[in-house]
């Protein structure tokens, strides 16, 4: 019979155990079937704001902080699909998953995503349900991916997936030690016992049978014990953590401001608590008696004896920053490409032509040598931040206003900076590191004449991308994606793009699929701009410091002021890569 193989990637190099992180592609946007339909990923409406910082589960369980294995310190786009950084915890059960990861065991991943968009279509007989805009919050390690391009990356040098057809007859199988080690632990893994159990059955010799038997007895024995421990359990992890309390009671206090929030069940205890409550709360936690402490003392000990409180304000305040700061609008950001730097150096972005074309090799020929051609352009990403007070008599009051209304603004005005650092690159039309301008009309991207737009300088704009070409002169094809416009040229622009039934070829509108972008922040009220997708064509790009995407927030215990103080601090640059992904026309 006939044997068709596919040779395996090996164990992913980029684990690193000392630091417990890995590197990976958590999906590649492939198809997924669902009852009645097929799911598709567009990965350029993917908003990665969310996924860095964003919890590593056990197979999507989040009942608990036990099913959490670590968490995503860096996201981004690459070509082979959304590219992330993990870092696991360092307790028993992350670090036996990284283990096995490191040997090549566990090799599944999964994303929890969110959409906000749907897009319907068809493939043939298919239905096709495309997300648009989505938002992925979570990255499951699982046995069973969905998407079958996701994978732990071996580094930058890959093996490639190789088909290969081998001629075999049948053969009688035949159970080696080896296969029985490798089922003792799946047994273990999937009956939820420890690695040691599995290392003491296979140092034994135990036949798969008797294993099984054994992982029953075990489970067994453990739900006995649990059944006896479950209260005492709960308790320590509802009250001994400060993070996990911060974070419960933070919400509690948010939804508060914010009453359309659905509250999480973990939350709920903590709900409708004023911040007094919320002080005797972490002060009984702390042994501290408080019968009889009259409010203002309650405040002044729970921020001078404990560090719970100071945590959970500093939750509330984080939530609400993060609330306006994601919904802060900017038309220029969506067509920027976000990434990471890993420190405050200048970010180099190098650009390489396709090289020179191919020569024909005549028989018993030399192949000659080539060149390609070599670009470099550079940002550095810098520290932006504030620190802002809250009071002791805020806190004594119970305003809710007084300090959520800062951060409220802190998170609009934190966006603002970003969205208008952007546009200054654009509006500026800096040098890049041939000595002209981003917009120049030797780089093939600027009208010679400005001119309202309209079909015909439309056109033109598409016709001057298509052209563009790659540092050693070939041909790129930077597709249009999106008409960028300030406000005053909204309505024009909505006219130009918007798809139209033609009763004649005269009236067919040819830009149809452009997505229109106004940009609020633009001065210039007749100029107008083409941009093609940030996720094909190199342009204008922005940058977090790795680990840290967006406002932090840190908080302490005021000392020049009678309160709780909280630190907000940004880490961001921006800056153009190339310049063929954009057109300007200055207008008339």
């Amino acid at each position: 019979m006939t044997l068709h193989i596919r040779s395996l990637a090996p164990a992913p190099s980029t684990v690193d155990l000392n630091a417990r992180t890995v590197e990976a592609i958590v999906s590649t946007g492939a198809d997924t079937p669902r009852p009645g339909f097929v799911e598709r990923l567009d990965l350029t409406g993917a908003d990665l704001t969310r996924l860095i910082g964003a919890p590593i589960l056990d197979g999507h369980r989040a009942a608990s902080t036990r099913d959490q294995l670590g968490v995503i310190e860096a996201a981004e786009l690459r070509p082979e699909g959304i590219w992330v950084k993990m870092r696991y915890r360092s307790n028993a059960a992350a670090v036996s998953v990284l283990s096995d990861i490191a040997e090549g065991t566990l090799r599944g991943l999964s994303i929890g995503y969110q959409v906000a968009e749907w897009k319907e279509a068809r493939d043939g007989n298919r239905r096709l349900r495309i997300a648009t805009r989505w938002a992925p919050i979570e990255v499951s390690v699982v046995p069973v991916p969905a998407d079958p391009g996701a994978h732990f990356r071996a580094g930058e040098s890959s093996m490639e997936p190789e088909d290969q057809v081998v001629e075999t007859t049948p053969v009688t199988p035949t159970v080696t030690r080896a296969a029985v080690n490798a089922e003792i632990r799946q047994m273990a893994e999937t009956a939820g016992l420890t690695r040691a159990w599995a290392d003491a059955q296979i140092d034994a010799e135990t036949s798969a049978e008797d294993a099984r038997t054994a992982a029953f007895e075990a489970m067994r024995q453990r739900g006995a014990e649990t059944s006896t421990r479950t209260t005492r359990a709960q308790i320590l992890v509802d009250h001994t953590d400060p993070a996990v309390i911060a974070t419960r009671a933070g919400e509690a206090l948010f939804a508060r401001s914010h009453p359309g929030h659905d509250l999480s069940e973990a939350a709920r205890p903590f709900a409708a608590m004023t911040t007094i409550d919320l002080g005797r709360d972490c002060l009984r936690r702390a042994g501290i008696n408080i019968t009889g402490m009259a409010a203002e003392t309650v405040i002044t000990r729970a921020l001078n004896t404990t560090s719970d409180f100071p945590l959970i304000m500093g939750d509330a305040v984080g939530r609400e920053l993060r609330r306006t700061y994601d919904t802060a609008p900017s038309g220029v950001r969506m067509l920027a490409r976000q990434t990471t730097a890993r420190d405050f150096r200048a970010k180099r972005a190098i650009q390489f032509g396709e090289g020179p074309e191919l020569k024909k090799v005549n028989e018993s020929g030399e192949f000659k040598h080539g060149s390609i051609a070599e670009s470099a352009e550079s940002y550095s990403v810098e520290t932006f931040g504030r620190i802002f007070s809250i009071s002791r008599q805020a806190l004594v009051n119970d305003d809710l206003g007084a300090f959520m209304q800062v951060p409220a603004k802190l998170g609009r005005s934190a966006r603002e900076f970003e969205a208008a650092q952007l546009v200054a690159k654009l509006v500026e039309n800096p040098a890049m590191s041939d000595g002209l301008t981003v917009f120049h009309v030797d780089h093939g991207n600027l009208s010679v004449t400005g001119a309202a737009m309209a079909i015909t300088t439309l056109s033109g704009a598409r016709n001057a991308m298509r052209r563009q070409k790659g540092l050693a002169g070939e041909l790129i094809n930077a597709a249009p994606y999106a008409v960028v416009v300030p406000p005053e040229l909204e309505t024009l622009a909505e006219q130009l793009l918007t798809q139209i039934n033609a009763t004649n070829t005269d009236e067919v509108n040819p830009f149809g699929k452009l997505i229109l972008a106004v940009e609020p922040r633009l001065t210039d009220t007749a100029a107008w701009y083409v941009a093609a997708d940030p996720a094909t064509i190199d342009g204008l790009e922005y940058a977090y410091l790795e680990g840290a995407p967006g406002p932090q927030i840190e908080t302490r215990q005021g000392f020049e002021v009678d309160g709780i103080q909280i630190k907000v601090r940004l880490d961001f640059g921006c800056g153009w890569i190339d310049h063929r992904g954009w057109y300007k026309n200055a207008g008339a």
